[in-house]
């Protein structure tokens, strides 16, 4: 009689299995939830986001490949293996995953002082860390980095890219790392600034800004779409521009303008990324990477995650999930000689704005990108340095968030002073240190504000007796427990009331705190007062009955 339950059991048990697996695949593979109802007329408006994203990335991939110090072809490698994998594993459907200025200005050293080789070995070992962090769920970490830290960081690194650009803007040789070292430079090389390079990039700088603020609509009449349109491809439009006058021009044999030069032929060789890009060890090269190994997955999961919030529709983001795509995208990547890659919020505000439906809009984007890799790359030769430092500083002055300074500064100096010393760190010393300076003086006020906490004290009449009713903030822990204690006895010493201690807001404290609380009442009983607990809740009443069994 009773094998029959048994085996119902069982089967409930497998089919309970069945499910859970079917749900856990479902999720760390999304693709499987929207392809099932993915419906042909959503292909046309996929595919217009897809390749106007295209149009924007290819551009922006070469510029931000120079910026990194890297071939210019490498942008376009690191923007379409991306785009097909995001497809599959990305949660997020307005997000478009390839190569940014952060991460490019933030490889940059490596490439610089070794070769091309580490920044592709960065990317997979990138990609690892990543993946590994979403697996065991531990994203959470990145929540001890607050608000006015990233903005500091980013608002630093978009001045530190902007102003690196100054030089090719003006035509003069040479590169620059940072602001102090352009400005030195620039102002070095007056006599070698070519009015050529200076016009272009002036006059790139200057379309751009008229053609983002075009009066366009996607929804609106047929010029208010063109001009939308326009707005979309502005930054394809202005290289495009470019480079034809600069290619007419070498049909006559002149050539007025800096140009990027020649660049890889064809496709990326698939392969995994050299391990000994350094040194023959591993482990060496690995150790060669220094703080790279750890700032650039932290920047880049913080940039991917912020942007993926703020493009999510009020729908509920799976972080674990979006960890892993992005881990995932870069292991990818870095087979096909990707430079790091992470969210772009440029690209992702493009493919929302041109009313992508689902991640399959990525296969455009990618189709575009390597068509473009494998057909144009003479063409891109033609590109005037001068219009890809229009392109970079242009995008870079539209990242810097004046309205958050502003609100940090109304609604609380300290955040805005600690955004401050972020950004002043990064620019004058390095991005790494900057960011772990920022998140390490965060820590230190969280701390301190951990060990001060706030507490409301009143006197009062209670029956035919004077207390001081003390009431605690809503956690009082191990840090807080002596400061705590001194506070109380200093009020006592200057009143001579006994003590209400009254945990209505109480709801966490630990033994470190109860044992204060012990000592506190045997100093105040050898002063003739006395201290009263009350309103305490469970867990609260529990630790106390605990360390003062007759409090």
């Amino acid at each position: 009689m009773l094998e029959k339950p048994r085996a119902v059991i069982y089967k409930k048990m497998s089919r309970c299995s069945r499910d859970c697996c079917y749900k856990y695949t479902k999720r760390r593979l999304p693709i499987l939830s929207w392809a099932r109802n993915y419906k042909l007329t959503w292909l046309p408006q996929d595919a217009l986001a897809g390749f106007t994203v295209g149009l924007t990335a290819i551009p922006q991939g070469i510029a931000y490949a120079i910026v990194a110090d890297l071939s210019p072809e490498y942008g376009l490698y690191a923007s379409f293996m991306a785009s097909f994998l995001y497809i599959i594993f990305g949660s997020c459907t307005s997000i478009t995953i390839g190569p940014t200025a952060i991460m490019a200005t933030m490889v940059q050293p490596l490439v610089t002082k070794y070769n091309a080789d580490v920044a592709v070995l960065l990317t997979f070992l990138k990609g690892c860390i990543i993946a590994l962090l979403g697996f065991f769920h531990l994203g959470f970490l990145l929540d001890f980095i607050s608000l006015p830290v990233i903005t500091g960081f980013t608002a630093a690194a978009s001045i530190n890219i902007a102003t690196s650009q100054f030089k090719p803007l003006l035509g003069i040789p040479g590169r620059s790392e940072d602001l102090v070292d352009s400005l030195i430079s620039v102002f070095s090389n007056l006599r070698m600034i070519r009015y050529q390079d200076t016009l272009l990039g002036i006059g790139t700088i200057a379309a751009l800004v008229l053609l983002k603020n075009l009066p366009g609509r996607r929804t609106g009449t047929w010029s208010q779409k063109i001009a939308w349109a326009t707005i979309l491809a502005r930054n394809a439009l202005v290289v495009i521009v470019g480079t034809l006058m600069a290619y007419i021009f070498s049909i006559y044999d002149l050539y007025p303008f800096n140009l990027t030069g020649s660049m890889g032929h064809g496709l990326p060789p698939f392969g995994l990324p050299k391990f000994n890009a350094i040194t023959n060890d591993f482990f060496t090269t690995a150790g060669a990477m220094g703080m790279s190994l750890v700032t650039v997955p932290i920047v880049s999961t913080i940039e991917h995650m912020a942007i993926a919030k703020a493009f999510a529709k009020g729908k509920s983001l799976d972080g674990t999930q979006e960890m892993l795509a992005l881990g995932l995208c870069n292991i990818g990547g870095s087979l096909v000689r990707s430079m790091p890659v992470t969210g772009s919020f440029t690209r992702t505000a493009v493919n929302n704005s041109s009313g992508v439906k689902t991640t399959f809009g990525g296969l455009f984007t990618g189709a575009l990108v390597l068509l473009a890799a494998g057909l144009l790359t003479s063409t891109f030769r033609f590109i005037p340095k001068a219009t890809l430092a229009g392109v970079i500083i242009c995008s870079m002055y539209y990242m810097l968030d004046f309205k958050t300074y502003a609100l940090l500064w109304r609604a609380k100096k300290i955040d805005f002073f600690l955004m401050l010393i972020t950004l002043l760190f990064c620019v004058f010393l390095k991005l790494e240190w900057g960011i772990i300076i920022g998140i390490s003086l965060n820590l230190a006020i969280l701390l301190y504000f951990s060990a001060r906490p706030s507490v409301q004290t009143e006197i009062e009449q209670v029956g035919d007796r004077t207390v001081i009713r003390i009431i605690p903030d809503e956690s009082i822990t191990f840090p807080a427990a002596e400061h705590f204690r001194a506070y109380i006895m200093k009020l006592s010493n200057e009143n001579s009331y006994d003590v209400v201690l009254d945990c209505r807001n109480l709801k966490r404290t630990d033994v470190t705190v109860a044992k204060n609380l012990k000592l506190l009442a045997n100093d105040l009983g050898l002063r003739g007062k006395n201290i009263i607990y009350e309103n305490c809740q469970d867990d609260v009443e529990s630790i106390l009955q605990t360390v003062i069994p007759d409090h």
